[in-house]
């Protein structure tokens, strides 16, 4: 009766559990996802954002608004702003006025606003590099010695919904100052990068696995076997610190190039990386393979080499190929190794000797300045989802040809 309640327990509650798996996974991804196509589907605010700065009391639009931290929204479908804020200029208080007039027909920032004001103001655009910000600031007012303590009204205006194919194909990514975020070179340099590792790597952790399982003796494979698995676990920084320190410099010296931070430099660590994984999982399918296959293929003539590359490494097709699956996903997601090497550079080039930037690297350093509320942290959302699109798509094209393997053999 005790082992009747035990299994019912049990088993309701590894489905209340695998429930619970099933629908954070779920609503992680559909957060990702709504995050990553907001930004081609919605501006970033349907308001127009006013920032004060030094000026206690102001009346925006007929509103008084005193000591104000945060913007104050005004709708975009208003056709008028009108701001007065008082200030005393050689004892006496007088306001000071400004009218902005919005072109709501106008796309390009730079055209959408006109201004008239009273006093002597400095109006500014683009305000510090932002394409969306304009700034009209009054440096005279009161003998301010002091740019920061200058009086200025900051007007952000929303960013309207980014082309969707502009972002796959642009060649360019300036979030800060033009609004550009074009992703083309660095879904090119993560495909080289991962596509370039695979190539060095694959045929060298096969031929390794092959050495392992089928001609290495049983006591020294445990030990060689033991310093993969070692290997596999050592954090992926210390790779790039190793790559930086060894492999940087010695692509700078043998190719005689300025900088050894280069998209070689980043194939060959993340070949070094992908070994370990593809070596382990290779080398216990083949050890897997019955001993009455190898038999046969020696009792036929073959020698031991043409048994282990031409009748148990086929047959042991669908554990290497999952290993290479996980091995182009270690790649392609890999981060912070790439960026102590690759350079950073996000540039559309094919030249294995020059600086490339790949998705992982843009959304590890960028994600920590770009505001919350601003396109630029969509867009950085949009590259994992590609990056997310990518590995599905390569995972699914090795499945189907493992499939066609399979149904060949």
């Amino acid at each position: 009766m005790k082992r009747k309640i035990t299994d019912v327990f049990f088993k309701y509650l590894f489905r209340i559990v695998a429930l619970f798996s099933v629908l954070a996974l779920g609503a992680i991804l559909l957060f990702v996802f709504f995050q990553g196509t907001k930004p081609f589907l919605f501006a970033t605010s349907s308001y127009i954002k006013l920032v004060v700065r030094n000026i206690d009391e102001i009346t925006v639009n007929g509103v008084l608004y005193v000591n104000r931290l945060e913007a104050i929204d005004i709708p975009e479908t208003v056709e008028n702003i009108s701001i007065r804020f008082p200030t005393v200029t050689d004892g006496e208080i007088h306001d000071v006025s400004l009218e902005i007039k919005i072109d709501k027909y106008e796309k390009h920032p730079a055209k959408k606003l006109s201004f008239s004001y009273s006093g002597d103001a400095v109006t500014s655009y683009p305000f510090r590099g932002e394409a969306f910000v304009h700034s009209v600031s009054w440096p005279h007012i009161g003998g301010v010695a002091f740019a920061s303590l200058e009086k200025r009204v900051n007007i952000i205006l929303p960013e309207p919904p980014y082309g969707f194919w502009k972002f796959l194909s642009g060649l360019r990514w300036n979030p800060t100052t033009d609004k550009v975020y074009g992703i083309l070179p660095m879904i090119v340099g993560t495909l080289i990068a991962s596509f370039g590792a695979i190539i060095l790597g694959v045929p060298i952790a096969l031929l390794c696995a092959l050495f392992m399982a089928e001609f290495l003796k049983t006591k020294p494979a445990a030990i060689v076997r033991a310093g993969v698995e070692l290997l596999a676990g050592i954090p992926s920084v210390v790779y790039g610190f190793f790559g930086l320190m060894v492999i940087v410099p010695f692509v700078r010296k043998t190719f005689e190039i300025p900088s050894g931070n280069t998209l070689l430099s980043a194939i060959i660590v993340l070949a070094l990386m992908i070994l370990p994984t593809i070596i382990t999982i290779a080398e216990t399918s083949i050890r897997a393979v019955p001993l009455s296959v190898r038999e046969a293929s020696l009792a036929l003539g073959a020698s031991k080499m043409q048994t282990a590359w031409g009748v148990v490494l086929p047959h042991a097709n669908s554990g290497v190929i999952a290993g290479i699956i996980l091995g182009i996903s270690r790649a392609v997601g890999e981060t912070m190794a790439v960026i102590l090497v690759a350079g950073n550079s996000p540039q559309l080039t094919f030249n294995p000797l020059e600086s490339v930037r790949t998705l992982t690297s843009t959304i590890a350093m960028e994600m920590g300045y770009a505001s919350h509320t601003s396109l630029h942290n969509e867009m950085l959302f949009s590259i994992g989802v590609t990056l997310f699109v990518i590995i599905l798509v390569l995972n699914s094209f090795i499945l189907w040809f493992r499939r066609r393997m399979e149904q060949d053999l």
